[in-house]
């Protein structure tokens, strides 16, 4: 047990995931800690409220970890990498970013020591440390040794992209399914029967699909900026296999979201705040029609 404590694990960014990930390893002894240098006030927060330790410079940071888990937005995968390797790093770096295999060996040619692990989130980060996540490379063993410490880390191969290049292919879907249920539920609640129409997807898709969708159109809005970011990796992926038609129009679907209804600083409690947000910005547009509105 007291080898446990000795574990030093440093997040590189602290959004949602590494607040939730950190409050389960606190609780089992690993010691956790992150820098909030140039991170946002809602980062500065979720760091104070969850009770990690905070470094005042990266390089604090890059000297006192074992492990690094770099979970920043993917324009910032690249970059952060470059800093970590410039600051000497000697542990394990793992990318845990919604990025392209190519990204990932990018932002790994900057981690000199060549210890570095290709990981992807596989689910919802709501489930702590019992979140699905797959990794790869020849350190990746090492990374799930956090295991032990109520991960649930799988490693699925040696090469690094394995794990990123699946993460893409998982994306792909799950966001074109999260841009066709706005497309699909907008209308519907325009024509007053978005209720009626989970009710019968419901039938169809099986016993959690409503919980499910809503879950997802909230969560597409609190975070379109991110889902438009990802979607510009996965059509990167795809393109070296395939001419892809449907990822392009995911990508060009969160930008037009998030120019619909902005940055918002939380989940909505209800989907229906996103659709008025859509509606007040759908009236301004001179071509608009107004067809089936039930207010």
């Amino acid at each position: 047990m007291a080898q446990r404590n000795q574990i030093k694990l440093g997040f590189l960014g602290f959004g949602e995931v590494a607040s939730t990930l950190s409050e389960g390893l606190l609780s089992r002894g690993v010691q956790v800690s992150t820098c909030l240098e140039g991170r946002s006030q809602r980062s500065v927060e979720l760091a104070k409220s969850t009770g990690v330790d905070v470094f005042d410079s990266l390089t604090e940071l890059v000297e006192s970890s074992d492990i690094l888990l770099s979970v920043v937005v993917p324009a910032e995968g690249v970059s952060v990498a470059a800093k970590v390797g410039g600051g000497g790093f000697d542990g394990v770096y793992v990318d845990l970013n919604n990025v392209s295999p190519g990204t990932v060996k990018e932002a790994f040619s900057h981690i000199t020591n060549g210890k570095t692990v290709d990981g992807a989130i596989m689910g919802g980060i709501k489930n702590g440390l019992g979140t699905p996540i797959i990794a790869s490379g020849e350190f990746a063993a090492d990374f799930a040794e956090l295991n032990q410490y109520g991960m649930n880390i799988e490693v699925i191969g040696t090469e690094p992209g394995q794990a990123s290049g699946l993460k893409m292919l998982r994306s792909a879907y799950t966001k074109g399914v999260s841009a066709l249920l706005f497309e699909t539920l907008y209308p519907a609640y325009k024509m007053g029967v978005d209720e009626v129409l989970l009710r019968y997807l419901n039938q169809t898709e099986g016993p959690h699909f409503k919980e499910a969708s809503i879950s997802r159109l909230k969560s597409s809005a609190l975070h379109a900026q991110r889902r438009a970011q990802e979607m510009s990796e996965v059509h990167q992926f795809l393109s070296q296999y395939e001419d892809p038609v449907i990822t392009p129009a995911t990508e060009e679907f969160f930008h037009n979201l998030l120019d619909k209804i902005g940055q918002i600083p939380e989940k909505p409690a209800d989907y229906r705040e996103i659709f008025d947000k859509i509606d007040e910005k759908m009236t301004r547009r001179p071509d608009f029609q107004k067809v089936g509105i039930n207010k």
